[in-house]
């Protein structure tokens, strides 16, 4: 491949080191894909004849049907999956395949399949998280009166509903898709044509290979279309913060799946046994997705690191660039998958979750919120006196609304017996029927916008 440059072949480490077929022979498809765009490109500009041209294309056409029946094969001398298709394809056509490589380098044909790949999966990666968009609508749509306690450093803080709490996760995972979304905007121009680093003397129509790889425009600069990868670390931006979400919920099973909280059962699809003790029903499922967040953001840091230094245009280093952006697509899309099965399976405790809010004096602001409606006592004051009562019920442990009222008129003599009212975990959340809060009647106002914007029926 190397031409008369060299008089002798690389060595065996060489070989080893150079080649990328073991890994970006996943781009078979794009490869495939980009070449005929390319070559169809050349015979409409007459730099290549049409019968060259349906001579390569009925070649691509063969070794694509290969592919999918046996594989890319592996050849290490043939270094990656453009000689390799390149190979194979001069020998099902002979010399006429050389013409497929005119106006364009490795360079800007990786760019582009690579860019091809990406949002290909962004597209898959999408529509997986609609899907639990919906799980997690869905669900919180039964669950909009189920009473839990909500936490702050997870110590109980006030009384929320579960149908509040899964669609806290809507919101995190909504703002997922838009940075994919905008992620895939932003890569949307081709760099096919840019050829090495300083375009091409031949007359092409960069505007039609645009096109027919469905790209909005062509790049603009030869130099920054080849040595370009914003596209993969906008992606890897998006999948680490994408993973971040997900194993913050992969984190609240685990919590909640532990005995001590007792609020739901996870499927047994997703969870795992012990070697010894036959009672353990262990949410390995969540806890891989919690671990696999680590290794997602490890991939973007490891590309940042590759491109931190390179000078224009194209060095070997971008070689690189492929294994973190799969490794993450991989993980990524194993953990959406497992956090929607969880969600949309899970067994929540009910009655266990309503318990746990009593606990923990969770009433205690709307004591304070109380003072202020009905006495008029300014919010800082009514924040000491609930403070004062909330001591006086745990010295006599017993709930806030356990306390006898000349218990609380002890405390402070402005408060009556309708007090009671305003300390129950319902009246709690009820409460709270301002905008995004965890009112059951808000909780279900949000679920019918989610349901409409998701095309749920």
């Amino acid at each position: 491949m190397w031409g008369g440059r060299f008089a002798g072949g690389p060595s065996a480490i060489m070989r080893e080191i150079n080649a990328s077929i073991p890994f970006d022979r996943r781009l078979w498809q794009q490869d495939l894909e980009a070449s005929r765009a390319h070559v169809a490109m050349l015979a409409a500009c007459d730099i290549v004849s049409d019968d060259d041209a349906d001579t390569i294309l009925g070649g691509l056409d063969t070794i694509e049907r290969e592919y999918e029946r046996d594989g890319v094969p592996e050849d290490w001398d043939l270094e990656d999956i453009h000689m390799t298709v390149e190979a194979r394809l001069a020998e099902l056509v002979g010399p006429v395949a050389g013409r497929l490589h005119t106006a364009r380098s490795r360079n800007d044909q990786v760019a582009t399949d690579f860019r091809l790949w990406v949002r290909d999966t962004i597209d898959t990666l999408s529509e997986a998280l609609h899907d639990l968009q919906c799980a997690l609508v869905s669900r919180a749509g039964d669950h909009a009166d189920t009473i839990m306690p909500g936490f702050t450093h997870l110590q109980t803080a006030q009384p929320v509903t579960l149908g509040h709490h899964l669609m806290a996760y809507y919101e995190m995972i909504g703002r997922d898709v838009d940075r994919f979304r905008t992620a895939r905007e932003r890569l949307n121009d081709c760099p096919l044509g840019s050829a090495a680093l300083a375009g091409t003397g031949f007359a092409i129509d960069r505007e039609m290979t645009a096109q027919a790889l469905g790209f909005d425009a062509p790049t603009a600069n030869s130099l920054d279309a080849v040595s370009d990868r914003d596209f993969a670390l906008d992606f890897l931006s998006a999948a680490s913060q994408c993973a971040l979400h997900l194993s913050r919920l992969a984190e609240e099973f685990v919590i909640w799946a532990s005995q001590p909280f007792s609020f739901v059962r996870m499927p047994d699809a997703l969870s795992t046994g012990s070697s010894i003790m036959p009672q353990k029903k262990n949410p390995d499922a969540a806890e891989l997705v919690r671990g696999h967040a680590g290794r997602i953001v490890g991939c973007l840091v490891a590309l940042m690191m590759t491109m931190k230094g390179l000078p224009l245009a194209y060095s070997k280093d971008m070689q690189d660039d492929k294994p973190p952006v799969f490794e993450a697509a991989d993980l990524l899309a194993l953990s959406v998958a497992a956090m929607t099965g969880m969600v949309a399976d899970a067994d929540f405790k009910v009655k266990r979750m309503r318990e746990a809010a009593e606990l923990g004096f969770a009433t205690a602001t709307d004591l304070a919120d109380w003072l202020v409606r009905e006495a008029g006592i300014p919010f800082r004051e009514a924040h000491h006196i609930t403070g004062a009562a909330v001591k006086l019920a745990e010295t006599k442990g017993v709930a806030l609304s356990e306390l006898a009222l000349e218990d609380f008129q002890g405390v402070d003599a402005r408060i009556d017996s309708s007090v009671y009212e305003a300390l129950t975990v319902e009246e709690s959340v009820a409460a709270r029927a301002s905008y995004g809060g965890t009112a059951p009647d808000e909780v279900r106002d949000r679920v019918n916008e989610a349901r409409n914007r998701l095309g749920m029926t």
